[in-house]
Order: structure tokens, then sequence, then C-alpha cells
């Protein structure tokens, strides 16, 4: 952990909110990462849980929008708040479009070039970000979720589904329920992972779901004046599968919230009390 740069530390509800930098394998190149710890990780190692941020975010969003630290520093869960994609490696084109290369990596572990080489981000959330926290933080490995808003809360659904022996819970706030279904899916993971659809499915909470079950309830809140609702997020697909699966997804619906930070700060305080209550 030598090699991990703490690039800023504030004072935050008690606690502190540290901007990392490390050298990352999966990423073959340096990551930046928020942590917020609470004041109990002065005294004893706490949970933990994974935010994964929408397109054209980053490491800071959440952390400067969400106001989540004042609920987490209560509860006593850190934060652990990852890039959206690498940045350090670059390609052609790979910022011509916000909804595809630099700030929208979707989670995936890229097989095509040149994006093969350092978009690895599921094998980074999953299991190099989990180990480098709990190694250089009081953070406890063993009690961790993962929750995410838009592209973050199909990774969230996806990573929950995939590693359960690493997330204990889940959450999403306006996720893409069905990547594989709509133009913001189709267009990351034809560039990222190729033309051949069945290797989609692998990324897709919906058809994971056939295979792979939720570690308890996944709480999923949506705005209903979200203008990419019907077309890209589209909850509907997540429930049916969840009642032909028979597994626990929460969808609930709210009038007059759209896509913003406004939405994800008028929520995240109960999706942390949701993810507190299946880790302490």
């Amino acid at each position: 952990m030598s090699e991990l740069t703490v690039r800023s530390s504030q004072r935050c509800f008690g606690g502190v909110q540290h901007m990392i930098e490390h050298p990352s394998v999966s990423c073959a190149g340096p990551m930046r990462v928020g942590v917020y710890l609470p004041p109990q990780a002065e005294k004893e190692r706490v949970p933990a849980v994974l935010f994964l941020a929408g397109l054209t975010c980053n490491e800071e969003t959440f952390v400067i929008k969400a106001g989540a630290q004042r609920v987490a520093a209560e509860l006593g869960l850190a934060l652990v708040t990852p890039d959206t994609s690498p940045r350090a490696e670059r390609y052609p084109g790979d910022d011509s479009s916000w909804d595809f290369g630099v700030g929208a990596g979707f989670y995936v572990d890229a097989t095509e070039a040149p994006w093969s080489g350092t978009y690895k981000m599921f094998s980074y959330v999953t299991d190099e970000l989990p180990k480098l926290v709990a190694g250089a933080f009081a953070i406890d490995a063993a009690r961790l979720g993962v929750m995410g808003h838009s592209m973050g809360g199909h990774g969230a659904l996806v990573a929950a589904l995939r590693a359960p022996e690493v997330f204990r819970s889940v959450s999403a706030l306006a996720p893409i329920c069905a990547p594989t279904q709509c133009p913001w899916g189709e267009r990351a993971f034809a560039g990222y992972l190729g033309t051949d659809r069945a290797r989609w499915a692998d990324y897709d909470a919906c058809e994971l779901m056939l295979q792979h079950t939720l570690p308890g309830e996944a709480l999923i809140d949506q705005g209903l004046a979200d203008k990419f609702l019907a077309g890209q997020l589209m909850p509907e697909l997540i429930e049916q599968r969840a009642a032909q699966t028979g597994q626990r997804v929460r969808v609930r619906r709210h009038e007059g919230y759209d896509h913003s930070y406004f939405f994800v700060q008028s929520f995240v305080e109960e999706h942390l009390r949701h993810h507190h209550r299946a880790l302490r």
C-alpha cells in the first residue's frame, strides 16, 4: 500500500474525506478514488458501501453532490467512490462522446482493442478496489455493499449478482436495468465487448438473474420525470425478471423527480440505511 497517494484529506461530520490515487493492475495505470471514513473508523473496522457513479462523472461527483457523509457518519459506514473509467491511457475518439470512452467505462472488462488494454472496470470494482481499501483503511472487507446511479446502478446490480462473495447488499438509483436492450448499453457493449450479443449477457442484470441470485433485497428508486426512463432505464424489465425468478427487487417510483443529483440527494439516506441494515 506504500504506492497509494492521499491527494487530500478533509474533516467531514467528525470523519475524514480522503481523495486518493493508486496504481491499478486492472486498469494498467493510475486510478483516483474517494474514501470517506466515519468517526467510528478511528476505533474499529467499519462496513463500507462502494458507490458507482454514472456517465460523465468521476470519483468526486458523489462526494461533492450527494450529501451522503452526514448519514454515513451517523451509521458508521465508509463510502468508497471510484472513477468511472481509466483516464491515463488515451485512445482515438475516447472523448468524442459523453456516453462512450472517458467517463463511461460501463463497469465491464473490455475485450475489444484498444479498450481491452485498460478498460477493466468490472475486475477493478469487484476485486482490486475492495482489497485495496480494506488493506489501506479501517474497512471491514467482509461487510461491503454496492450501490450506484444510472450507469453506476447497472454496475452495482451486475457486481452484486456476479460477486456475491464480495458484496452483501445492493441498491441503485435510476439504474440502466437492461443494457442489452437500450441504446446506451448497445453502443457501449458493442464497442467494449464486440458484436457477439451473447457475450453481453454477462453485464446485464436482467439476464444474470436467470443464473445468479441477488444478496438480499435490491432497493431501486426511480424518478418519473426522468427523461431517460422509457428509452434507457426501463425498471419494469427488472421487475418482470424478479417476478419470474422469485428474487426480491423493490422498485419505488417518485413523481416529479428527474435523473439529476437532486434526485440522488433526496433518496441517498434511505439507501445508506438499507445497506446499514444488511451490513451491521
